[in-house]
């Protein structure tokens, strides 16, 4: 692009012969360049200024000349920068003014980044000239406008219910579990506190002295220690103990004693501990101080396992809200582990058996600021269609690492890989590989506007059979941003 469009005054035009060096007049007719020469005129904008705001009426049309820009939009009050350009030729604002039948707003706000010079064009005659220029071409446009319109908000609609339907049926599933858990260790639990008062009822009726009770209640705390320590046994050490506790039992003629032995070894309660407990307590009351003893290593159990649900379900609420950063700044400064952690919880209940989950993290990643619930979103729409394309069996591997100034997240799948012939397509809008009516197109489209326009990083792709991997490219810096490898059209900075 020829230098000589940059440096003009304020308010001067350009000639048809520069007007032409613009990708987006080089095709047109010598009377059409100038018409545009005539009209239109050199605006200068210093570093930090606002070109329009998002919002307002749409009165002209800019084409970058010199400088850097940035578009951005605004979501729930945050502004969102959407692209930033230094691209000769980029053009942004009045872009839909052709469009007789809708509201003509600016659809983006357009910031000077640096000092930038643009040419402006007045809306209502570039739409007027364009009308007159190509009327076929403007039906098209309307007619593709406004069905694409229609057809993708039905879409996204019908895909933003599915997904969460499908992560809360997910949700609900994983909550379930604990939740029964703990209900069914509560009803446990009131039956061995009945127990417990019957057996303290016999134990002091009067027939155990204080001294004995005291040694007993001492026994208890022991008791409590020693299932607190327990150390994890094999299956082949729990048969062999609980062997030897029953045949000690049955020795001592313990009623039930084959029942009571299992609780006794989970505990930790070895034969000395039980000789112990027969010498403080006496043959007499042994009996009943054991299945005293019994009871309060149940209900330790039982106590344990409705902590342990209740936690599973405080963890999964938890990773819910971090999923959905309910409460939350939309940009913030996030660790990206915590991200990825939460979304595979909330896709748990969507991984066949046969796919095992391997993590491969760099815990030395600094925090970065980023759109957490955006990127969630990113990482949603890869792991499920690394799950989808593996079937029931394969290696799913999220690693994350650090290239240069740049963190990496990394999501790996042993599926049968991408066709090189559609490598080139599975960025595009609407364009999908799987069966009718399974997929919208949309997953990886979305992926990519959130990863390169609103982290200014990139999405890469090493596929072949076996191994398919999608490297998502995020700046420490956002400001540095990152050289995006995938190939984008040019054309108007959105």
């Amino acid at each position: 692009m020829s230098t000589e469009l940059a440096g003009h005054a304020e308010g001067d035009r350009l000639s048809p012969a520069e007007l032409r060096e613009l990708f987006l007049f080089e095709k047109l007719d010598a009377e059409q360049l100038d018409f545009l020469a005539s009209h239109g005129s050199v605006e200068h904008y210093p570093g930090g200024a606002s070109v329009y705001r998002e919002g307002e009426e749409a009165t002209c049309f800019y084409v970058l000349l010199s400088g850097t820009i940035a578009l951005s939009r605004k979501v729930r009050g945050d502004e969102i920068e959407t692209t930033r350009t230094d691209q000769v030729g980029a053009y942004a604002g009045a872009t839909q003014a052709y469009i007789e039948k809708i509201p003509q707003i600016y659809l983006n706000s357009m910031i000077a980044i640096s000092d930038v010079e643009v040419y402006q064009l007045p809306a209502d005659e570039l739409a007027g000239a364009l009308r007159d220029w190509f009327p076929m071409a403007m039906h098209l446009l309307e007619g593709l406008f406004f069905g694409m319109r229609s057809m993708q908000t039905m879409v996204s609609e019908r895909e933003r219910l599915l997904a969460l339907g499908s992560l809360s049926a997910g949700l609900t599933h994983e909550l379930n579990n604990p939740a029964a858990a703990a209900v069914r260790a509560t009803s446990v639990l009131r039956t061995r506190f009945t127990g417990m008062r019957h057996k303290l009822a016999l134990i002091a009726d009067g027939r155990i002295d204080g001294t004995r009770l005291h040694a007993l209640v001492g026994l208890q705390e022991e008791a409590i220690k020693r299932a607190a320590g327990a150390p994890e046994l094999t299956p082949m050490q729990t048969s062999d103990a609980e062997d030897e506790v029953g045949d000690w039992l049955e020795q001592h003629d313990i009623t039930g004693a084959w029942d009571i032995a299992p609780t006794l070894v989970s505990g930790a309660v070895d034969i000395e501990f039980l000789e112990k407990v027969r010498g403080e307590i006496g043959p007499d009351n042994f009996e009943n101080a054991l299945r005293w003893l019994t009871y309060t290593l149940d209900t330790e159990q039982l106590m344990t396992e409705i902590d342990e649900s209740v936690t599973r379900i405080s963890s999964l609420v938890a990773a819910a809200k971090q999923y959905s950063q309910l409460d939350r700044a939309p940009h913030q400064t996030v660790n990206v582990h915590e991200l990825l952690h939460a979304t595979l919880v909330m896709l748990h209940a969507k991984f066949p058996e046969g796919i095992k989950l391997v993590k491969e993290y760099d815990r030395t990643l600094p925090d970065i600021p980023a759109y957490a619930a955006e990127l969630n979103q990113v990482w949603t729409n890869l792991i499920d269609n690394a799950i989808s394309a593996m079937g029931q069996s394969g290696t799913l591997t999220v690693r994350t690492s650090r290239e240069g100034d740049n963190l990496v997240v990394s999501i790996g799948d042993t599926g049968p890989g991408i066709p090189k012939d559609v490598r080139p397509r599975i960025f595009e809008p609407f364009f999908t590989t799987k069966p009718v009516g399974e997929g919208t197109g949309l997953g990886l489209d979305i992926s990519y506007r959130i990863v390169v326009n609103k982290h200014h990083g990139d999405i890469r792709v090493d596929s072949k059979p076996g191994s398919t991997w999608f490297h998502v490219v995020l700046p420490i810096d956002p400001e540095e941003g990152v050289a995006p490898t995938s190939a984008v059209p040019a054309g108007e900075a959105e």
